[in-house]
């Protein structure tokens, strides 16, 4: 007995899932575009953007070919790829018949500026009902994030030039930080690499595909690009007999080890070679080169000397060797090291990384003040499965001044909520334990005199609660002494931000006896980390240059 005939609007009624789900019907459209896991197809007599109808249809057979007319047999299903995401409505197909009738011709609905322009839950609204359907984004948009090896871009369409950084990328809005670009795939292989500024030659167009919890084009074809290469920036603040200068680096799990497979968590994830990939050697001529050789760099994510594998090893010795090796062979003074490792496991992280704050330090211009060295948080409840904070007092040779420095990196972002999240869009989870580990440290602080420096990856904004809490009236975050259009040492999916920060005391900063800047470039090129020999780090470097005299 034939199905049904239903339409696809049926198929997608309004909210989250469809009101068919686990039925068997038919259903026709014509097919615009595929991916590996099969195919989506639109009703091309529905041209209102508020009405769903267009679909995902899941299968391992080859698709039909691109503006085909076809009539679909199969059972609606909602996906959902991560549990507590949204769902996607496809259908599983079971028949397939094409058909040959005339195919109208299927207009793109265009993602402009001012199709743009709308609240967070207007534009998740709107976009749910564009789900599979035909796309476009127009020519002249401009790259606001680095391409990866997946094919995946995200572009800023012409017309928000009021949010562009210096380097033509996006910078966060602090009214609205957690708004939606459009982005598109291509297929990985021999898809270009584009750093942030190039700018769409052609417009993309193709079907809407939900994934990774946002919304992207899968596009029908490479469009034409025109190219611009971001180069490193160098530093303007150097250190003298007065000054000390101090550069906040993510390592980005750096370790010198090779994993052994059978000793890891995830093999196809946790195995790198940080060495063979280049990243010491990048490290190394960024601090000479870019950061021109300060006298103390406050690192984050040091992994132990045997990387991600699961053993009962937790110092960082070699880590730090090779680091300081490769310095020395792009022409850098000696460096030393300190840190305090962590208990196996304790403070969070990749599986067996153990990874912690660390400092390394000029020999000939500082020393580190015997005793000073702890970590902040043990036996904390914030800080339960989180990184220590590190602190430590260097002193300055030629003054004979001290600083008491604080290498945080505080609980992470990832698990916050996308603006596309079926419950509380945009809720982030670990905000209280932020604010909870920053009090911590401002406690600290004001339990000292003399000079203080807290610096490292915050994980939060310059405007977020998180800093509010730490700095109050007593403290500046020297962030926020740079122009707007500069405040960004991350780029997440395609709006820079600034999770790296400085904190001096208020006195320090209104004196003008601590300066700040950003060195920008490995946010904005692309590829991967690690990868190719492309970038050592996912965030830019800070520097900071403090009078001790």
């Amino acid at each position: 007995m034939p199905l049904d005939l239903v339409s696809i609007a049926a198929v997608q009624a309004e909210g989250l899932g469809s009101p068919l789900k686990g039925r068997d019907v038919r259903i026709r459209g014509v097919v615009t575009g595929s991916t590996r896991k099969g195919f989506f197809v639109q009703d091309p007599h529905e041209t209102d953007p508020e009405v769903a109808c267009a679909l995902f249809v899941y299968t391992r057979r080859r698709p039909p070919p691109r503006d085909t007319w076809v009539e679909l047999e199969g059972r609606v299903d909602d996906y959902v790829a991560i549990p507590g995401d949204r769902p996607v409505t496809q259908l599983r197909l079971k028949n397939t018949t094409e058909r040959y009738d005339a195919v109208p011709a299927l207009q793109p609905v265009w993602l402009d500026a001012d199709w743009l322009d709308h609240s967070n839950a207007d534009l998740a609204r709107r976009l749910a009902r564009l789900q599979g359907r035909l796309v476009g984004i127009p020519s002249g948009s401009m790259f606001s994030a680095p391409s990866n090896l997946f094919g995946d871009y995200v572009v800023l369409p012409p017309g928000l030039v009021s949010l562009r950084t210096g380097q033509g990328g996006m910078r966060i809005d602090p009214e609205r930080p957690l708004r939606w670009l459009p982005g598109f795939r291509l297929r990985a292989r021999g898809a270009p690499r584009v750093d942030v500024g190039s700018k769409l030659l052609d417009p993309v167009i193709g079907p809407l595909n939900y994934r990774a919890q946002s919304y992207q084009i899968v596009a029908l074809q490479t469009p034409k690009i025109e190219l611009v290469s971001q180069s490193a920036t160098a530093c303007q603040l150097h250190s003298d007999a007065q000054h000390m200068s101090v550069l906040t680096l993510n390592g980005f799990n750096l370790d010198a080890q090779i994993e052994d497979p059978n000793l890891v968590n995830d093999p196809r994830r946790d195995v790198d070679d940080d060495v063979g990939d280049g990243r010491f050697e990048m490290l190394a001529r960024d601090v000479v080169e870019q950061a021109g050789a300060p006298d103390v760099i406050a690192l984050q994510e040091i992994q132990d000397d045997d990387g991600a594998e699961l053993t009962d090893v937790v110092t960082a010795d070699a880590t730090y060797r090779v680091l300081v090796d490769a310095i020395a062979r792009h022409g850098g003074p000696a460096y030393a090291w300190v840190d305090q490792p962590p208990e196996t496991d304790a403070d969070g992280g990749q599986p067996g990384g153990n990874i912690r704050n660390g400092y390394l330090y000029r020999t000939d211009r500082v020393e580190v003040v015997p005793g000073t060295v702890r970590r902040l948080g043990e036996g904390h409840r914030a800080f339960e499965d989180s990184r220590k904070a590190l602190w430590a007092h260097f002193r300055l040779r030629t003054t004979g001044k001290e600083v008491a420095m604080v290498n945080v990196h505080l609980a992470s972002k990832r698990h916050q909520h996308s603006i596309f999240a079926p419950e509380s869009p945009e809720l982030d989870p670990r905000e209280p334990t932020r604010v909870a580990q920053a009090q911590h440290i401002r406690e600290a602080l004001l339990a000292h005199e003399g000079p203080v420096y807290v610096t490292g990856d915050f994980n939060d904004h310059e405007f977020s609660e998180t800093l509010r809490t730490l700095c109050g009236a007593q403290f500046t975050n020297l962030v926020e002494s740079l122009p707007p259009e500069d405040r960004h040492d991350y780029n997440h999916r395609g709006t820079g931000q600034a999770l790296m920060h400085g904190v001096v005391r208020t006195a320090m900063a209104q004196r003008g006896h601590a300066t700040y800047e950003v060195l920008h470039g490995n946010q904005l090129v692309g590829a991967e980390p690690g990868v190719r020999g492309t970038r050592a780090s996912d965030h830019a470097y800070v520097l900071a240059l403090l009078r001790l005299g």
